[in-house]
């Protein structure tokens, strides 16, 4: 594998964490959104990675591996229900829908997918001083 697919698999990992972090900002700022029904209810996301195997390299078409983003799946959790007459919202029976988004669990995943991204970043920073350094050895 040359050594400039590393930069090719660190952009890739870096597009699938933005992505993560996209998902979870799109959760948090839903978390409190309401439906008159189940179905209207906001779900929460996710995404779902699907890695690239590595190839052998460019010269057949395929790419040097990696990690790609394969679907934005919603969540089966339960929508919570809430007897709220006075809503606006509120159904004929006085019931309102509440999102499935769990805020603990969305804060958790921002962090891992900061610090994943962060990781990439070092990978790239730590190949790019190898490289120059490989390119200064004749110095």
């Amino acid at each position: 594998m040359p050594l400039f697919n590393v930069f090719d698999i660190s952009s890739s990992a870096l597009h699938a964490q933005n992505v993560r972090l996209n998902t979870v900002a799109s959760n948090l700022a839903n978390a409190e959104t309401v439906a008159s029904s189940e179905a209207e209810a906001y779900r929460a996301k996710a995404p779902v990675f699907q890695e690239i195997l590595g190839g052998l390299g460019e010269q057949n078409g395929e790419e040097a591996g990696g990690v790609r983003v394969k679907e934005i799946a919603e969540s089966q959790a339960p929508i919570k229900q809430r007897y709220a007459p006075n809503h606006p919202m509120a159904n004929g029976d006085g019931f309102i829908f509440t999102t499935n988004v769990n805020p603990v669990e969305e804060m958790a995943n921002m962090m891992s997918a900061s610090r994943s991204y962060e990781s990439s970043i070092e990978v790239m920073n730590t190949t790019k001083q190898l490289l120059m350094r490989t390119l200064n050895m004749g110095n």
